[in-house]
């Protein structure tokens, strides 16, 4: 499945791409008046190779969850059992993921890739027939510690990814007409920072942050406890599989998976922050073309994140000093996305309005 899918990966339709330029051009407002939604929206007609290309619409959220290993490490201060807690939460539709998809119209899935210990409710409880709903899909109960063995074998990485894969296909067959990602995973910016620094070649220091507001000793511990990793493992950014089974984690390669199965459909992906664009490193590894069809939704308080947009060559579209995960950030960059696609479809040309050009 993971090779299939790479295959099926394109360029942008540059004839798409230059129809939207022309279209821009045309529309009743100063060229370039729109900034950063001008090239978004030619970057989203090249990838459905249609001008003007489809309205992201309906979203549909992935939240993929996962515990870690390197938690022994005492990277952070919260108990491992908070991953089940808040996939409970997620269900029973009380986490702030849940209120900003209900403001945006959008579904959550959320998908158990790795979660070490039991749910604490029945997924058909209190969600409803539209509510949020459970996709079990665990590879094994939480990673191994990368500071002492590879955090994952390739088959369980492989695994992960073709999860994320999946997803993607079953949320676009489902009708999705944008994909967003989320995340659940106490400790999982650990990895996410070894991920970044294997992927772009920043120093420790610089792809790690202080998640969810650690103290400067866990924080020092932290940074040490991800060098410590890549120069055990010293892992090849040109084998992405075997980065994501050495430093990673299941929802970091599972979330690999659903940018590469969302590009391969010609789909657009709304990255969320650290954590995604972690996976989305990965994606660019064993896809470049796969960039195409990634948004940058904002921009992470955590470092790792800039380092990574800075590597894919994306810009963000918000930015919020967000670092809360679960795909808030993504749900909110959401109606940017929706205006900046929304602008070609309705706005008149200088022609058709009868409105005189300078």
């Amino acid at each position: 499945m993971l090779e299939s899918t790479v295959a099926a990966i394109r360029p942008l339709d540059e004839t798409a791409m230059a129809a939207a330029r022309d279209l821009q051009g045309r529309l009743t407002k100063p060229a370039g008046s729109l900034g950063a939604l001008e090239p978004l929206s030619v970057r989203l007609a090249g990838l459905a190779g249609a001008c003007p290309p489809p309205l992201p619409e309906p979203a549909a959220v992935a939240i993929f969850a996962g515990d870690h290993g390197v938690h022994a490490q005492g990277v952070t201060p919260w108990p491992q059992e908070v991953t089940a807690q808040m996939i409970g939460n997620f269900l029973a539709g009380g986490a702030v993921v849940n209120a900003f998809a209900r403001q945006a119209g959008a579904s959550v899935t959320v998908v158990d890739v790795g979660v070490a210990t039991p749910l604490p409710v029945d997924p058909t409880v209190s969600a409803g027939p539209a509510g949020p709903r459970l996709v079990a899909a665990n590879v094994r109960a939480g990673t191994r510690d990368l500071t002492v063995t590879a955090a994952l074998t390739r088959d369980e990485a492989r695994a992960a990814v073709e999860t994320g894969i999946r997803v993607a296909g079953e949320l676009v067959d489902g009708g999705a007409g944008i994909l967003l990602t989320g995340d659940m995973g106490i400790g999982n910016t650990t990895p996410a920072a070894a991920l970044v620094a294997a992927f772009t070649g920043v120093d420790p220091a610089e792809a790690t942050g202080r998640g969810t507001g650690v103290d400067d000793e866990t924080y020092a511990r932290k940074v040490a406890v991800v060098r410590a990793a890549l120069d055990r493992h010293a892992p090849d950014p040109a084998d992405p599989l075997g980065v994501l089974a050495t430093v990673g984690g299941l929802e970091h390669a599972a979330l690999a998976g659903l940018i590469l199965g969302a590009a391969a459909r010609r789909v657009p992906v709304l990255l969320d922050g650290v954590i995604a664009v972690s996976g989305a490193l990965a994606a660019a590894a064993f896809a470049p073309d796969a960039v195409g069809a990634m948004v940058a939704g904002h921009r992470s308080a955590e470092p790792g994140a800039t380092a990574a947009l800075r590597h894919l060559g994306l810009d963000p579209l918000i930015d919020l000093g967000l670092r809360l995960g679960e795909g808030t950030g993504a749900l909110l960059a959401l109606p940017v996305v929706t205006g900046a696609v929304r602008v070609l479809h309705e706005v008149a040309t200088f022609d058709s309005a009868g409105v005189a050009e300078k």
